[in-house]
C-alpha cells in the first residue's frame, strides 16, 4: 500500500511512476471519495479463481485490467465490468470475484489510468478532473479492446459475452450494447441515458437514448427512485418503444438511491442490490450468456 502524501491521495509523481506506471500499479482499496465508515463491504475469496491484472493494447496505450476467471479447464462466458468514475478498486474487483464464482471469466478494464487513478482520491473535485479526461469515444475504444482481448483468450467462449456496468460503468453498458453487436446483453446500474437539458453538442460525450436505434445486445436497466438519473426513465423507456426494442427493459426500486448496489457506500440497499443481482444473472441467461458450472482445478 502506498504512503498517501496528500490530503486528496497519492498522486503519480509523490509515487516516482509515469503515467504508464500508474496503468500498471491499481491502488488497493476501496475508493476514498465514496466510502462509509459504517460500511460493511461483501469481501468474495479468490478460492478456485485464476485472479490477475493483465494489459493489452487499445489505441496506443496498454490498458489494464483486472480479471477474475474460474480455475478450471475449458471455455466460459465473459462479462466486461464497467466501473464507476472511481475506477478499478476493491469493489469492482469483487465483483469480478463474484462472478467468476459463478462460472464467468470477468475482466474490468481501467478507464481513466491513462490520467490517474481515482480511486485514492478524497476529492470529489478532483476525481472528476481524471473522469472528464477520459472521452467516450476513448471509453468505446477500450470496451472494443477488451473485447478483442477476450476474443483471443482460450479460456473465453467469444459467443458469449455481457457487460454490466455501475454508476458510469452504467452508461458504459448502455453505449457499449449500441456499439458492438459482439455483446448478447448488458445489464446498467443506474447509469447515463439522457442528455441533461442545455448540455450542448460535445463529440466527447455520448447520450444512450440518442443512439438507441443501434442497440444490439438488449440492455436491463436497475435505477433508484431516489436517484436523479431516474428522471429519464419515461423518455428512455419510449425511445426502446419507438424503436422496437422490445428485449430490454428499465427496472425502477422505489426505495432506493444512486449506488444501492455497492456495499462500500452509504447508499447500499441490500435487498434491492440482491433483487437486481439476481435479475441480472437471469437477464443474461435469458440471453444466452448463463454462466458454465464447473469443478476447481
Amino acid at each position: 500500500m502506498p504512503t498517501l502524501t496528500h490530503p486528496e491521495g497519492s498522486r503519480a509523481e509523490d509515487l516516482h511512476l509515469t503515467r504508464r506506471g500508474v496503468a500498471a500499479a491499481f491502488f488497493s482499496g476501496y475508493a476514498v471519495a465514496a466510502l462509509s465508515a459504517e460500511a460493511e463491504p461483501i469481501h468474495t475469496n479468490d478460492a478456485g479463481l485464476v485472479v490477475e491484472t493483465v494489459t493489452f493494447p487499445s489505441q496506443g496505450f496498454d490498458l489494464p485490467a483486472y480479471v477474475a476467471r474460474p480455475r478450471a479447464p475449458g471455455r466460459f462466458p465473459a462479462v466486461v465490468v464497467a466501473s464507476e468514475i472511481f475506477g478499478v478498486h476493491d469493489y469492482i474487483k469483487d465483483i469480478c470475484r463474484r462472478l467468476a464464482k459463478l462460472g464467468y471469466v470477468a475482466v474490468a478494464p481501467a478507464f481513466f489510468v491513462r490520467v490517474a487513478d481515482p480511486a485514492p482520491l478524497s476529492d470529489m473535485n478532483e476525481v472528476m478532473k481524471i473522469v472528464r479526461q477520459a472521452p467516450d469515444p476513448q471509453v468505446m475504444g477500450d470496451v472494443g479492446a477488451t473485447l478483442v482481448w477476450l476474443s483471443s483468450r482460450p479460456f473465453v467462449d467469444s459467443a458469449k459475452i455481457a457487460i454490466t456496468g455501475f454508476c458510469y460503468g452504467g452508461g458504459v453498458t448502455w453505449l457499449a450494447c449500441e456499439q458492438f453487436p459482439q455483446i448478447k446483453a448488458g445489464v446498467a446500474w443506474y447509469g447515463k441515458m439522457v442528455r441533461p437539458d442545455g448540455t450542448p453538442d460535445d463529440p466527447n460525450r455520448l447520450w444512450p437514448i440518442e443512439h438507441i436505434d443501434s442497440l444490439h445486445g438488449p440492455v436491463l436497466g436497475l435505477y433508484g427512485a431516489k436517484d436523479g438519473l431516474a428522471a429519464g426513465v419515461p423518455a428512455m423507456r419510449e425511445a426502446l418503444a419507438k424503436a422496437g426494442k422490445i428485449d430490454s427493459e428499465i427496472i425502477v426500486y422505489p426505495d432506493a438511491g444512486h449506488g444501492f448496489h455497492a456495499d462500500y457506500r452509504a447508499s447500499y440497499n441490500a435487498a434491492d442490490a440482491a433483487d437486481g443481482w439476481a435479475r441480472m444473472l437471469a437477464f443474461f441467461a435469458a440471453h444466452g450468456v448463463a454462466p458454465r458450472p464447473y469443478r476447481a482445478a
